[in-house]
């Protein structure tokens, strides 16, 4: 066997690591913020990034990137490479208004009954176009329903990106989301270094459920400044 560079050795050993927990560690987040604090997205005690899901969607991400520029945000968008395909311009249109783009997968698929060859090829597929399309190369990585493998989590290494799950979300996938439930959810899980999972896209949510993102925003913004955090996204977040 060749022998393993550093890096492929550690992500190797977290891999391994992080396979047995891997359903456990999307569901429960005291878990998953207690034994791995940098997976999880925590990151500087006085910041809070803001990172979205499943886009670009034409029904939302234009309003959203409209609406950050308005409150002066920018944020992390963990592009569908599927998404991404079908709308280009929009992955170049978050570059051109300030925000990260990162890696979601292709197809929103569950990694946890993939080979790691489809793995690998999943991964590679979604980070090439994303960078070949909004010409900015990708740095995060944030796996489906949030469940990770011991295979993906060394792809993900081995092409350069880190992965990062979240320690509060809006819940906005839901049929019944509003923008009072995003805003209460949202609010439950700040805290000091926290990472917020949004989405612009219901291309694998509830018809129509974007939209209570989109009228919680505003409010989870004040909420955040309120307590004197930066927010902004994950290249700001010290990870």
């Amino acid at each position: 066997m060749a022998r393993l560079g550093v890096s492929a050795a550690a992500a190797m050993s977290a891999g391994l690591a992080v396979a047995q927990l891997a359903p456990a560690l999307a569901s429960i987040g005291p878990l998953r913020r207690a034994a791995f604090p940098r997976l999880a997205g925590i990151g500087a005690r006085d910041h809070v990034a803001l990172t979205f899901d499943d886009g670009p969607d034409p029904h939302y991400t234009p309003t959203l990137i409209a609406l950050l520029k308005e409150l002066q945000v920018r944020a992390t968008f963990f592009l569908l490479g599927r998404m991404l395909a079908a709308n280009p311009q929009l992955g170049r249109d978050l570059v051109a208004a300030g925000h990260e783009v990162a890696l979601h997968g292709w197809s929103h698929q569950v990694l946890s009954g993939r080979d790691p060859a489809s793995t690998h090829r999943d991964l590679v597929r979604g980070r090439d176009l994303i960078a070949d399309v909004t010409g900015q190369p990708v740095r995060w990585w944030r796996p489906p329903y949030g469940v990770l493998t011991a295979s993906s989590l060394i792809s993900a290494y081995q092409l350069g990106m880190t992965p990062v799950l979240w320690t509060a979300w809006g819940r906005d996938w839901t049929s019944d989301a509003t923008a009072a439930s995003v805003r209460a959810t949202v609010r439950r899980g700040l805290r000091p270094g926290a990472t917020i999972l949004l989405h612009d896209s219901d291309c694998t949510s509830a018809a129509g459920s974007s939209r209570a993102t989109l009228a919680a925003l505003p409010a989870v913004v004040k909420d955040i400044r309120a307590r004197s955090w930066r927010l902004g996204p994950l290249s700001e977040h010290s990870l």
